[in-house]
C-alpha cells in the first residue's frame, strides 16, 4: 500500500479528497488522506483551513514528509488568490496563459519542497471549476426554483474550452459565478461541492478537466510502485 497525504486549503478539498478521490485510489493500492492547512496554534488546538500564507502552507507539507520516509505528498491549492509569498508568483511572466502559468507555479513549490517524494498540484483556477465540468448535476441539490439560476451557469461553462479557464476575476471566479447565482451555495459548499463531483463521476471530471487529469495520472503512477 502507497501511502499518500495531501495538503488542501480547506474542508471543501478535504471533503473531496476523502469522498471522491479516496476510494479511487484505494481501489488502486493508494490510501490517501487529506489535511487543511494548519494556520493558527491557540491553548493547544491547531486552527486549520486558508491559503493566506506560503510559510504555514509549506510548513504543512514539510512536517508532513518527514514524519514517515515511505509516505508521498501532495497538495491541492487554488490558483485563485494564491498567497503573494507563493514561490515564483512575483517573478512570473503575467502574459503566460492559464496551463503555462500552473505548471510554472508548480514547478517552483517543487523546486522549494526539494523532496524526490512531494508531487506539487495547484487547482485551475479553484476547486469550483471542477463542478462546471457538468454544473447541471447541482439540480439534484436544489430540486425546486433553480433551473434558470443553474441554465446561467451552463452558459458560462459553455463559453470556455475547459472549465479551468474559468478566470480568477473577483466576480468571474468559479465560486463566485455559482454563489452570485445560488447564495445558498457559499453556507454549504462543503457539503454540496464534493457531492456534485461525486455525482459528476471523475470519468468526465478527468475528460473536461485536464491539469485535474494530468494530476491524477501522476498519482496512479505511484501504484505502479507496489
Amino acid at each position: 500500500m502507497i501511502h499518500l497525504n495531501i495538503v488542501v486549503e480547506g474542508p471543501t478539498e478535504e471533503t473531496f479528497v476523502r469522498d471522491v478521490l479516496a476510494p479511487y485510489w484505494g481501489a488502486k493500492g493508494i490510501f490517501a488522506v487529506a489535511r487543511s492547512v494548519a494556520t493558527s496554534k491557540k491553548k493547544g488546538y491547531i486552527y486549520r483551513g486558508g491559503g493566506s500564507s506560503y510559510e504555514k502552507m509549506r510548513r504543512d507539507i514539510v512536517n508532513w514528509i518527514k514524519q514517515r520516509r515511505d509516505t508521498y505528498c501532495s497538495t491541492m491549492f487554488d490558483l485563485y488568490a494564491l498567497p503573494s509569498d507563493f514561490p515564483g508568483k512575483l517573478r512570473i511572466n503575467p502574459n503566460l496563459k492559464a496551463y503555462d502559468r500552473v505548471d510554472y507555479l508548480e514547478k517552483a513549490m517543487a523546486m522549494d519542497i526539494n523532496n524526490s517524494r512531494f508531487i506539487p498540484y495547484i487547482q485551475l483556477h479553484e476547486f469550483e471549476a471542477l463542478l462546471f465540468a457538468d454544473i447541471d448535476k447541482m439540480k439534484l441539490f436544489y430540486l425546486e426554483g433553480k433551473d434558470k439560476e443553474i441554465e446561467r451557469l451552463k452558459a458560462v461553462a459553455s463559453a470556455f474550452d475547459s472549465p479551468e479557464l474559468i478566470n480568477e476575476g473577483n466576480q468571474t471566479a468559479p465560486s463566485k459565478q455559482i454563489i452570485r447565482e445560488i447564495p445558498d451555495y457559499y453556507d454549504n459548499k462543503v457539503l454540496i461541492g464534493p457531492a456534485v463531483a461525486k455525482e459528476i463521476g471523475l470519468p468526465v471530471l478527468r475528460e473536461h478537466c485536464t491539469h485535474f487529469d494530468e494530476w491524477m495520472r501522476k498519482i496512479e503512477s505511484l501504484g505502479r510502485h507496489i
